[in-house]
């Protein structure tokens, strides 16, 4: 699994891990080691306690966890979201708190920070999405399981979420290397946990969703592949169409890959 986002952080900054399993874990910058561009890097269980069939889903870049008016929007694979006010998390301990209730098979995909005005955009694997305001999720405790995201259809399931913020497009990515971006404005509101409104038009040369990021075109994007081919290249050369079209190729790889 890919984890987004990159950003800077200071070394004092505070970086939240949330994980697959529903926990969270609280660590400083700069117990994060620094290291040349060509080194392997730090394996992240030399620095956070996981268990083994526990996976890091998502991180956020906090500088005052005790801010007032800022959330974190939590979404599961099942299409369930809770919301909870952020410094209900300024008390992580060094083994980690938990963050959200799992229903049995369910796991944690995505963590959004929100400042009470947002609207969240949820996508599926089968190429569906919601867009909603985050106020129709009332602000939760910890122990809370949350409430439907999005209802899905038999075998799909949440792929990612974003903020979806006005002016911006929703870059979707395909499992076969398709993709395209759609601007925000054409996912119109809907009802939380309706089954939502088309996002792709997939067929079998697209293959299913596999991601989505809100973007302003001014960023590369980076895709990596099964085998670890890896392609960078700008957004903005990405075609902007319509929620139901197929896209255009991003990239090309066998077809074993």
């Amino acid at each position: 699994d890919v984890i987004e986002p990159l950003f800077p952080a200071s070394s004092h900054a505070q970086i939240l891990f949330f994980t697959s399993l529903g926990k969270v874990y609280k660590i400083k910058g700069y117990r994060i080691p620094e290291a040349s561009r060509t080194a392997r890097g730090t394996n992240i269980v030399n620095i956070l306690p996981l268990d083994p069939d526990e996976k890091v889903s998502a991180m956020l870049h906090v500088d005052d966890i005790t801010e007032d008016g800022k959330y974190v929007c939590l979404i599961t694979r099942q299409g369930t979201m809770k919301r909870m006010e952020l410094p209900i998390l300024k008390n992580i301990r060094t083994s980690g708190i938990r963050a959200v209730t799992l229903n049995d098979g369910d796991a944690l995909i995505a963590a959004l920070l929100t400042d009470g005005r947002d609207r969240i955009v949820i996508a599926t694997h089968d190429g569906m999405a919601v867009c909603f305001d985050e106020n129709d999720v009332r602000p939760m405790g910890r122990d809370a399981v949350g409430v439907r995201g999005i209802r899905l259809r038999e075998g799909d399931y949440v792929v990612d979420a974003a903020r979806a913020i006005p002016g911006k497009a929703v870059l979707t990515i395909t499992e076969k290397g398709y993709g395209k971006q759609t601007p925000v404005e054409e996912y119109r509101i809907t009802a939380r946990g309706g089954l939502g409104i088309k996002n792709y038009g997939l067929t079998d040369k697209t293959g299913r969703v596999v991601g989505i990021k809100v973007v302003d075109g001014s960023e590369d994007l980076m895709v990596l592949t099964e085998k670890g081919i890896l392609l960078r290249t700008a957004v903005d050369t990405i075609k902007t169409c319509g929620r139901s079209t197929q896209g255009v190729i991003v990239m090309r790889f066998k077809e074993e890959d």
